[in-house]
Order: structure tokens, then C-alpha cells, then sequence
């Protein structure tokens, strides 16, 4: 069980949200609502997925304080009657105004905590961190089905460049990478995320930046030796421009002729220096993507192969949803049109189900 502290301040407004982002991990949530944390929000606002209590039902695995402001932190950190007794794990959210996080008393208390062992999640200037930050960071804390596992997952699209302003690219939006990144975190495992051309970045996770597919290429197979399993989601170009300027190209009346070149073969490099790596490859079809997904199985070598067919309205590139087959060496399972985090919850459970498999093999 999980206890959620609330109490007053601006980040209560989110307290709501950061309940039900723990629950719909999985996890049973109890919230203690302070009294004055009941001027910012009223018990209606908790669903149904959470329980409001005067005192927690049983001992918590995890105590959450979140918003924290600086009369709880100076109770938590002197011991005053908390509630914390006997929990494996303190998470702590400071909520407060840029010259409150700056007096000494305050940065004392914080600087007790830590050496108590708590977390603590800070946002800009003392106010409180974002929703996805300390769901992450809670959550990064606790046992779970990945726990001691490092994930790594790729993101976004490559580009390729043309010239100085142009280049060739494709319309990923990184969407599923970063949500098979979110739900790895939940489920305890450590993620590194390596994202061609996203703007995002999913708290808790170190992410990297790459652009082409050779920076791709260069970063997953560096970051691969210390992983346990890689969750290829990027969409790769599969070209090239064959002869790319440093400068722009002048338009002309006459037209321009692009000669590409294929590109590096990045699964395949993975698994030539890698061949223990655990590896879930994607393949975007038009139409059924069974054949595909189970073709490319074979031939890059994968462990698992997700396809889903990108000639869908309402699926794939860019949008929130997503329906795909999980393909293996024995089966495929379906997974109709869903949220990607859905998706990825999917995607990570047949992993591990594969995962566990081969190892009693």
C-alpha cells in the first residue's frame, strides 16, 4: 500500500492526478488530506481508485508527501507524528515559493531528510515538481516486476539530411517509445531512452538525443552493453540522401534528382556484438503484420516483434492509440485498439514472459 499525504498549497491541485497515475500502476492508495489542504481540494476530486483515511489501514510501503510545504517538512524532518513509521521508502515534494526553498531552516530540514534516506523531488525556484516527475520517482523506488532490470527503449524518427535545411524523415512521434519508457519505470526497471528528434522526455528516464540513424546506431549500441533488454519503438529511415550539401539547395525550374542510399541496419548491429541481448523489434505494415512481424523475427534474429498496420486511420504515427500483434517464436497475441500506454503495459509483459521462459530453458 501506498500513502499519500496531501498537503496545502498550489501543487494540491495536482494531488488528484498523482493519485490515480499510482493507482493505475497497479498499486492500492491510501490519501491523508491535511485539513488546511481541503481549501485547494475537496474529497470528490480523488476517484474511486484511490481511499481517503484518517490513518493508514496497515503499515505502507511507501509514504508520498505530496505537496510538502515547509510545516511539513519541518514535522517530517524533526519526527513530529507523520505517520512514516515502518516504510521501506519516503518520498518528499517540496512545494514552496522561491524565498521559502532559500532560508536555512528550510534547506536544514531538506538536508535532514536526505541523510534519513527520503527522496526528494524538487520543482523550479521550490515549487513543486511535475506530476509525471514524482510518480516516477515514487514509483522508481519500489519493488517491482523489472525491478534490478535496465530497459533500454528508443523513440521518435530519424532524419537525414539533404542539405543544411532539408532532410528526409518519417512521422513518428516517439508517442509509443515514451510510453513503453513510462510503464517500464513503473514496473521498477531502470530505463534509458535514446529519442531521435523528440522534443519530450519522460521523467525519471536518462534520455538522449540523437538525429540520424548513424547517431542512433552509435548511441544504442553503446548504451545496449549495459542493458538487459532493448525495446526498439524508433522508426529508422530506411535511405539516405547519397551525396547530402552543406548548404541549402537553390530551387530551380528544373527540378531535383535525389539518388538515396540504404542505411545502416541497426537490429542486426545490435545483435552481432550483442547476441544475449533481449531485443523487441517493430515493423510498421500496411495491412495484416503478422507476415511481416514474423519475417523480420527471423531475419534480424529479435526475441519479439510488435506490428501494427500503419494504413489505419487513427493509429500508429502521431496518434494516442494504437493496435498491434506481439509476435514471438511460438505465438502472436493481439492487442486491439488501445491507449499506447496499454500497449506498452503489453509489449513489457510478454518480455518479461519471454524473458522468464529462456531462462528455465
Amino acid at each position: 500500500m501506498i500513502l499519500h499525504r496531501v498537503g496545502p498549497g498550489p501543487g494540491t491541485l495536482a494531488a488528484p492526478g498523482i493519485s490515480r497515475e499510482i493507482a493505475g500502476a497497479g498499486h492500492r492508495v491510501e490519501v491523508i488530506l491535511e485539513p488546511h489542504a481541503r481549501r485547494f481540494v475537496g474529497p470528490a476530486a480523488f476517484s474511486g481508485e484511490v481511499r481517503l483515511v484518517d490513518e493508514p489501514s496497515e503499515t505502507p510501503e511507501a509514504v508520498l508527501f505530496a505537496p510538502a510545504p515547509a510545516g511539513s517538512l519541518s514535522r517530517l524532518a524533526r519526527g513530529l507524528g507523520v505517520g512514516v513509521a515502518g516504510a521501506r521508502f519516503i518520498l518528499v515534494a517540496p512545494d514552496l515559493d522561491a524565498s521559502t526553498a532559500g532560508h536555512p531552516a528550510v534547506k536544514e530540514n531538506l538536508a535532514l531528510l536526505r541523510e534519513d534516506g527520503c527522496r526528494i523531488v524538487v520543482g523550479r525556484d521550490g515549487s513543486m515538481a511535475p506530476v509525471g516527475e514524482i510518480v516516477a520517482g515514487l514509483l522508481g523506488g519500489l519493488d517491482g516486476p523489472m525491478s534490478g532490470l535496465r530497459l533500454l527503449v528508443t523513440a521518435g524518427g530519424t532524419h537525414e539530411p539533404m542539405d543544411s535545411v532539408r532532410f528526409i524523415g518519417n512521422r513518428s512521434s516517439g508517442k509509443m517509445g515514451l510510453a513503453v519508457a513510462r510503464e517500464g519505470l513503473r514496473l521498477g526497471a531502470e530505463v534509458t531512452v535514446v529519442a531521435a528528434n523528440v522534443g519530450a522526455e519522460e521523467p525519471g528516464t536518462e534520455t538522449l538525443h540523437v538525429e540520424t540513424v548513424e547517431e542512433l546506431r552509435a548511441e544504442v549500441l553503446k548504451q545496449a552493453e549495459g542493458a538487459d533488454a532493448l525495446v526498439m519503438a524508433a522508426a529508422v529511415s530506411d535511405f539516405a540522401p547519397a551525396s547530402p550539401v552543406g548548404e541549402k539547395i537553390r530551387r530551380s525550374e528544373g527540378g531535383l534528382s535525389l539518388e538515396l542510399k540504404p542505411t545502416v541496419d541497426i537490429l542486426k548491429a545490435v545483435r552481432e556484438r550483442y547476441p544475449n541481448l533481449f531485443v523487441v523489434g517493430f515493423a510498421a505494415t500496411h495491412g495484416d503484420p503478422v507476415a511481416d512481424a514474423r519475417e523480420k523475427l527471423g531475419s534480424k534474429g529479435v526475441n519479439l516483434v510488435v506490428g501494427n498496420d500503419i494504413s489505419q486511420s487513427g493509429i500508429g504515427f502521431g496518434t494516442d492509440e494504437n493496435e498491434v500483434y506481439v509476435v514471438g517464436p511460438e505465438e502472436e497475441r493481439f492487442v486491439p485498439r488501445t491507449s499506447k500506454r496499454e500497449v506498452a503495459r503489453v509489449i513489457l509483459e510478454s518480455l518479461l514472459t519471454e524473458m522468464n521462459e529462456e531462462r528455465q530453458g
